[in-house]
């Protein structure tokens, strides 16, 4: 395969990029590079990503879309992995245009690329948080998706809608994939295990929302990989004319883990306690999250299932080793 992965330094971009070097297809990657968190971090995974047979790397913004159609009319891609976005709930509290230029204004120009050169897969990445305060468990593909609490949920929801705009108009053959809650090394400083290890190390006490009274099905990052790459080949099926679809799969550990129960497992990876700062809900949060992953096990034949205690202690390997502590 020959695939375009957009986020590529990125967390899961990273991982997703080196999966697929690995199993020797040829990588196209793209990012801008922002300064939503560490940009030395990004570099760092292009480092380790630069070593690899079948990676080129550009610096690449998907919402300025003269130069992505060029790309995309340059090198024909057989699949693409459009990973990057505007990322995180409470950033979007604060800078809402950030979401309206990467996650629609960017995913437009994806869409419309993709038009134009025909690539036979569409993969992007939605998010668990388009269930919004569904208290119906787990969340299943069917369910109702129509009141997202954040609008960073909005944006990822509205990618859903394009996409079957795009496949319904134009045949395009897409998936996508709501993520839940991934962890593991070279992940987002943004996100809880990140924030959490760095404070426990500094002697800091640790922010937990909501008395601690939430659950997350919290998915290993290689997890993640694994059913991205094996969605890559099968895209979903059309019926008898040029009609395309659109598909979407949760992706998720199948397992809601208590957030008090993440952070005893970080307690142990680190051996050390933590000082616990019980505090009340954020806006644009949810209580629990828990993937249905039916659909996903029966496209192509796998499920996550990296215990939590493991996918910590594997990111508390690497952090240590990374940040040298």
């Amino acid at each position: 395969m020959t695939v375009l992965v957009t986020g590529a330094a990125g967390f899961i971009g990273y991982h997703t990029v080196k999966r697929l070097c690995l199993d020797g297809h040829e990588v196209i990657g793209i990012d801008n590079l922002n300064h939503y968190y560490s940009v030395e971090l990004k570099k760092a995974r292009l480092k380790q990503l630069s070593e690899l047979t079948g990676f080129r790397f550009h610096t690449l913004d998907i919402v300025d879309k003269p130069a992505l159609m060029a790309l995309f009319q340059a090198q024909r891609f057989t699949e693409v992995v459009h990973l990057a976005a505007q990322a995180g709930v409470r950033y979007s509290l604060d800078n809402p245009d950030a979401y309206a230029q990467s996650n629609l204004v960017g995913f437009l120009n994806v869409l419309e690329a993709c038009r134009h050169t025909r690539p036979a897969h569409l993969i992007y990445a939605s998010s668990s948080s388009v269930y919004g305060a569904n208290s119906k468990l787990p969340f299943s593909v069917d369910d109702p998706v129509e009141h997202p609490v954040s609008l960073y949920a909005a944006t990822k929801r509205a990618n859903e809608l394009l996409a079957d705009s795009y496949c319904h108009l134009y045949g395009l053959q897409a998936s996508g994939l709501r993520f839940f809650t991934v962890y593991g090394p070279w992940g987002r400083p943004d996100m809880a295990l990140f924030k959490f290890t760095e404070a426990i190390l500094q002697g800091r006490p640790i922010d937990i929302y909501n008395q601690g009274q939430m659950a997350r099905d919290f998915t290993y990052v290689d997890d993640i990989v694994e059913g991205i790459v094996r969605l890559c080949p099968k895209p979903p099926v059309p019926g008898t004319g040029k009609e395309g679809v659109n598909r979407i799969f949760n992706i998720g550990r199948g397992m809601p883990v208590p957030l008090l129960e993440f952070v005893d497992c970080l307690e142990a990876a680190l051996g050390v306690k933590a000082q616990r700062n019980f505090l009340p809900m954020q806006a644009g949060d949810v209580i629990n999250t828990w993937a249905d992953v039916s659909a996903l096990a029966e496209w192509v034949g796998f499920s996550p299932h990296v215990e939590v205690a493991t996918g910590v202690a594997h990111f508390v390997k690497w952090y240590r080793h990374f940040y040298q502590v």
